[in-house]
C-alpha cells in the first residue's frame, strides 16, 4: 500500500479521496491555488502545498509544480480525482519517470479510450456495439458528404478529442453539413488543440446510460452496473440515478458483462466508466472515461462498495477484493448536482455562502465541500456540491430526494436546487420516461415557470 498519497485536485472530489485516503490509514497531502487556501481539504489534509495563483493552468494542471510538491513531501503516489490531468496519459508517464505512482489506468489506456475514433475502434474489436458512423476521422467535406447520406440523416459531428459537448454539432440535412462541419472543426481545434472529427448517426430519443467497470491489470475485472445519465443540459449531466428505469435485469447482466469482459481483455487497470446510447433496446458505444466519475456516488449507494478506495487498493498492486458473483445490487439511488448557478439561466453564481444547511437521515448523503461563510471562487466549475439519495425502491428514493431538497439550504449565492425540486415532481420523471433531450426541452417550454 502507498505511505502517502498527493491529491491533484480540489473541492469535493479531493476531499471525497482524502476521506478514503484516512479510512486506509494513508498520510495525504493537499495541494491548492492561492484561491483555495482555505478549502476544507486543505485544512483536513496532514500536509498542504501552494502550487500557483487561481488560474488552472498556473496551479492544477501544472505539472512541474505538482512533481515539485511530490518530491517536497515525499508523496508516493498521486490521485488525481477528475478533470485537470485524470486522463493526462502524459501526466502518468511523467510521474512513473520520477517513480511516483498514478492512481488511475495506465497511459496506453487512457490514451487509446481519449481519441474517440481510436475507441471505437477498440470497442469494435472488443465486441463491444457501436453508433452507425464513420470508421475514422473526415478528411474532405466531400468525404463527409457520402458517408452521411451512407448513415443516413441526422447525423452528428463530433471532435475526435473531445468532450463536454464542444465540436460537437447535429446536422438534420445535406444543405447543413459543410457550415456544420467548419464550425465543429473551429470549436474542436481552439477546445483541445486538435480539430479532427468523425461522422456518426444521430439517435433520435435515446438514453445515456453507462457502466461502471473495475479492473486490477491482470486480467481480472467486473462492472458494478449502471447509471442513467439521460437527463443533461449541453451535453452535461446534471441528474444520474442507478439503476435504470428503462433496463431490466437480463438487459443488465448481458451489456455489463460485455463491458467486463473486455476490459478483462486488455487488462484495464482501476475503474472506468463505458458509456452508452440506449434506443429501442439496443446499445451504442459512445466513450470510454478512464477516471472515477463524478456520479460514482450512485453506485457506492446500491453496491455498498467504496470506488475510491477500491482504486487505490488496485493502484497498489492489489487484487480484486471480490468477484462478479458476489457484486449485489439493492435498492435505488439519485444523485443531483447542486451547481452555483441560476436554475433558469444557468449563469455562474459566485460568492460568500452567509447561510448553509445540508439535509441529512437515513438514505441522504451529501459530498460538498462548502461550509458556513465558504466563499465559492469564480475561476473553476461551479459545484457546490452532490446531493444523492437512497432507498429501497425507485418510489421511496423519489419521496427521499423531495423531502432531502426541501431541507437544503444554500443562501448568499443562487443554486440549482429550485430546478431539481421541480424536476423531483414532474410526471415523466416520476415514470422514468426520460430521455437526453428531454431535460433542454422542459426548460425550453419554460418548465420552472410553470
Amino acid at each position: 500500500m502507498f505511505d502517502k498519497i498527493l491529491i491533484a485536485n480540489r473541492g469535493e472530489i479531493a476531499l471525497r479521496v482524502l476521506r478514503a485516503c484516512k479510512e486506509l490509514g494513508i498520510a495525504t497531502v493537499a495541494v491548492h491555488s492561492t484561491a483555495d487556501e482555505d478549502a476544507m481539504h486543505v485544512r483536513l489534509a496532514d500536509e498542504s502545498v501552494c502550487i500557483g495563483p487561481p488560474p488552472s493552468k498556473d496551479s492544477y494542471l501544472n505539472i512541474p509544480a505538482l512533481l515539485a510538491a511530490c518530491e517536497i513531501t515525499g508523496a508516493d503516489a498521486v490521485h488525481p480525482g477528475y478533470g485537470f490531468l485524470a486522463e493526462n496519459a502524459r501526466f502518468a508517464e511523467i510521474l512513473a519517470e520520477h517513480n511516483v505512482h498514478f492512481i488511475g489506468p495506465r497511459p496506453e489506456h487512457i490514451r487509446l479510450m481519449g481519441d474517440k475514433v481510436a475507441a471505437k475502434h477498440a470497442a469494435k474489436k472488443l465486441g463491444i456495439p457501436t453508433v452507425p458512423g464513420s470508421d475514422g476521422s473526415i478528411g474532405s467535406d466531400e468525404e463527409a458528404r457520402r458517408l452521411a447520406c451512407g448513415i443516413g440523416y441526422p447525423v452528428m459531428v463530433k471532435a475526435a478529442a473531445g468532450g463536454g459537448g464542444r465540436g460537437m454539432k447535429v446536422i438534420h440535412a445535406e444543405g447543413e453539413l459543410v457550415s456544420a462541419l467548419a464550425l465543429a472543426r473551429s470549436e474542436a481545434k481552439a477546445a483541445f488543440g486538435d480539430d479532427t472529427i468523425y461522422l456518426e448517426k444521430y439517435l433520435e430519443r435515446p438514453r445515456h446510460i453507462e457502466f461502471q467497470v473495475l479492473g486490477d491489470g491482470k486480467g481480472r475485472a467486473v462492472h458494478l452496473g449502471e447509471r442513467d445519465c439521460s437527463l443533461q443540459r449541453r451535453h452535461q449531466k446534471v441528474w444520474e440515478e442507478g439503476p435504470s428505469p428503462a433496463l431490466n435485469a437480463t438487459a443488465r447482466d448481458q451489456m455489463g458483462e460485455t463491458v467486463a469482459k473486455a476490459m478483462r481483455e486488455i487488462k484495464y487497470l482501476g475503474v472506468g466508466t463505458v458509456e452508452f446510447l440506449h434506443e429501442d433496446g439496443a446499445f451504442h458505444f459512445i466513450e470510454m472515461n478512464t477516471r472515477i466519475q463524478v456520479e460514482h456516488p450512485v453506485t457506492e449507494m446500491i453496491t455498498d462498495i467504496d470506488l475510491v478506495v477500491e482504486q487505490i487498493r488496485v493502484a497498489a498492486d492489489g487484487d480484486l477484493g471480490f468477484t462478479q458473483d458476489k457484486l449485489k445490487f439493492h435498492g435505488h439511488a439519485i444523485e443531483c448536482r447542486i451547481n452555483a448557478e441560476n436554475a433558469v439561466s444557468f449563469r455562474p453564481s459566485p460568492g460568500k455562502i452567509v447561510h448553509y444547511h445540508p439535509p441529512g437521515g437515513l438514505g441522504v448523503r451529501v459530498d460538498s465541500a462548502v461550509y458556513h461563510g465558504y466563499a465559492i471562487p469564480p475561476f473553476y466549475d461551479s459545484l457546490v456540491g452532490k446531493l444523492i439519495v437512497h432507498g429501497k425502491t425507485r418510489s421511496e428514493c423519489l419521496m427521499r430526494l423531495k423531502r432531502a431538497l426541501d431541507e437544503f439550504v444554500v443562501d448568499g449565492i443562487e443554486t440549482t436546487l429550485p430546478l431539481f425540486r421541480a424536476l423531483a415532481r414532474e410526471k415523466d420523471i416520476i415514470d422514468g420516461d426520460y430521455h437526453i433531450h428531454w431535460l433542454e426541452e422542459f426548460l425550453a417550454r419554460g418548465g420552472l415557470d410553470q
